[in-house]
């Protein structure tokens, strides 16, 4: 394996992917479809070769994106998707039954342009499915082909355990940064341990960390973290001093915060990746960079002391969503 990449699946990466998720949806008004697919490309020509996207994103519209976009350039990167949550009107849950998971697979073969996708995610955990049939339904899809490997979202140790001794887990996604560190209660040991790639998901703190968000009240409604707690009025002025802090650490070492915040993720372990979004071409490079920039250890743990889970003022999620999380949670304070 070169020094420059980290591995999934059997598949030599760079550490740093692309989460395609704001390219059509969550943080306010996306990019036109022009601009989306220019950074999809761009990515493509800066040496990223890992991207992450889901059905839920833009209800296909992200995976549709990425299939017209770079469909002729399949094999130039290592495609990942999700299924399993549900958005249909009034249909609102998770369904990883063999046969949501079947059809998930095929619909999302379909919107990507693609005969094959390397890793499919069970976005999150079901409790009303058997690990085992869930998991079945992945290995059928593994030997027919439409799928490299499968992986898990948000899972519990256990689960990651139980699902790995039914067929060997490809990778596990959930989300991991400065502020948020539920993995280290349990999840980020079991991956070491069974040999999983570990992929952090906002990675920048929801974009938080990159200390250029000086004000959420000015976000669009339909923005996410309008609805989450670390960015309401009551949160935020703490946060912020925090991020402020950051932004200066990061300074002082000569790099930027966001990549101050994705390196210190990556140093969490060889076998974490990250998948940070962005909609800025310069962003993407800074990002990108950010895997070999020699920032010193002790600016890494000074870091890790100044933003972690004891010091941040706010749950990662308000309490509608909190239920749908399986990974371990920290006690309350």
């Amino acid at each position: 394996m070169s020094l420059k990449t980290r591995t999934i699946a059997g598949t030599e990466l760079h550490p740093v992917g692309l989460g395609c998720m704001n390219l059509s949806w969550a943080y306010g008004t996306p990019p036109s479809a022009q601009e989306g697919a220019r950074l999809l490309a761009r990515a493509l020509d800066l040496g990223c070769n890992h991207f992450d996207t889901a059905r839920i994103y833009g209800a296909g519209k992200n995976e549709a994106l990425i299939g017209e976009t770079l469909h002729g350039r399949r094999n130039e990167f290592f495609l990942v998707s999700k299924g399993g949550i549900v958005v249909d009107g009034p249909r609102r849950g998770v369904d990883c039954s063999p046969e949501a998971i079947s059809a998930g697979i095929d619909e999302s073969l379909r919107l990507l342009r693609t005969d094959h996708i390397d890793l499919y995610y069970m976005h999150r955990f079901d409790p009303k499915v058997p690990i085992a049939d869930s998991v079945g339904a992945m290995t059928r899809a593994i030997e027919a082909g439409k799928i490299g490997a499968y992986g898990v979202s948000e899972w519990s140790s256990a689960h990651i355990r139980e699902a790995h001794a039914v067929h060997p887990v490809g990778a596990v996604q959930t989300e991991y940064s400065l502020w948020t560190r539920n993995v280290e209660l349990a999840v980020l040991e079991t991956c070491r341990e069974l040999g999983i790639a570990f992929v952090a998901f906002s990675p920048v703190g929801r974009g938080a960390l990159g200390g250029l968000l000086e004000d959420p009240s000015t976000l669009e409604e339909q923005d996410l973290r309008t609805k989450m707690p670390r960015f309401n009025a009551e949160n935020w002025p703490h946060n912020r001093a925090l991020i402020a802090q950051l932004v200066a650490l990061a300074e002082d070492a000569g790099v930027t915060a966001a990549q101050l915040a994705l390196a210190w993720v990556l140093s969490r372990g060889e076998h974490v990746h990250v998948i940070p979004g962005t909609t800025s071409e310069q962003h993407l490079a800074d990002n990108l960079r950010a895997w070999e920039l020699p920032i010193p250890q002790d600016v890494l743990d000074a870091a890790g002391a100044l933003i972690n889970e004891q010091t941040v003022a706010g749950h990662r999620y308000h309490d509608a969503i909190r239920p749908t999380i399986d990974t371990e949670e920290f006690e309350p304070a």
